[in-house]
Formats: C-alpha cells, sequence, structure tokens
C-alpha cells in the first residue's frame, strides 16, 4: 500500500513571475519624439507646450539617434547670443546628445531606480530591435513605488 500524502499539489513559481515590476509594466510609450533636421525653436516650443524636460531622437526608422534636452537648447540660446547668430536655422542635429544610454525594458523596477541614481539621468529611452519602443522616467519608477505601497518589496 502506497503511502498517501494530503499535501495539495504545490504551484510553481515561474521565474518569469518573479520580477513583476518590469520596466516595461510602467514606461511611457505615447512619446513625443523629434527628428534631427527639426528646429531649435520648434523643439523649445514643443518642450514648453508639452511640459517635458526633453526627449528622443529618432530617424525615419524609429530608430534612436539622440536626445535633446531644456539644457540642450539653453546652451544654444547662450551661444547664439554670444556669437550673434540666428537660431532659427539651426537644427538640432549638432546639438543633441549622440551618445544614449537605454534601459532594458525587462529590468526590475528597482534595479531602474539604482541606474538612476548612479546615472544622474532624468530619462532613459527603452530600445527593442533598434527601435525606439518607450521611455521610462524617474517619476514612473515613483508611480511604481506608490502602486506597491504596503506589499512586500522583493
Amino acid at each position: 500500500m502506497g503511502i498517501k500524502s494530503f499535501q495539495g499539489a504545490r504551484r510553481q513559481q515561474s521565474t518569469a513571475d518573479s520580477t513583476p515590476l518590469k520596466v516595461s509594466d510602467y514606461m511611457t510609450t505615447n512619446l513625443i519624439t523629434f527628428t534631427p533636421d527639426q528646429s531649435i525653436e520648434s523643439v523649445m516650443q514643443s518642450l514648453i507646450k508639452n511640459r517635458i524636460s526633453g526627449g528622443p531622437v529618432v530617424n525615419e526608422k524609429r530608430e534612436l539617434i539622440g536626445i535633446i534636452s531644456e539644457g540642450d537648447c539653453i546652451k544654444q540660446i547662450s551661444e547664439s547670443r554670444y556669437y550673434n547668430m540666428p537660431m532659427q536655422d539651426q537644427t538640432i542635429k549638432k546639438h543633441m546628445a549622440l551618445d544614449v544610454e537605454t534601459i532594458d525594458g525587462n529590468m526590475n523596477i528597482f534595479d531602474a531606480a539604482n541606474k538612476f541614481l548612479n546615472a544622474k539621468r532624468r530619462r532613459f529611452p527603452i530600445v527593442e530591435n533598434g527601435k525606439l519602443v518607450g521611455q521610462i522616467s524617474q517619476k514612473d519608477v515613483l508611480k511604481a513605488a506608490m502602486q506597491l505601497k504596503g506589499q512586500n518589496w522583493k
């Protein structure tokens, strides 16, 4: 006679579910993007109108090629005054940051928070298969933390 176990079947915990707090769950996908041939003035207008401090620059294939920020625009304002040159003809191509650090959409939100601390950046683009798919900001990480309030942080 075999020994019967009265313990119910144990649910296997899948490793994919052990990081439910992924960057991709909190990233913004409806992004305001810019193109390298856009004028600095049009970018400044967009930053003001949309109340954002910067955004990704993409080519026609939606591949990430840079980031433009308020700081980049302010630098251009300062230089145009110094060199007495009009800004109207200036595109963002020469003024955007080309060395763009991205973040993996599968990264745990806590690791992302740590990356924000170390990199001292306001936002990280998320790229999949070469294409821009989203962006995570410090505010998105704060929202994730507030949603988790009262739950166990693993």
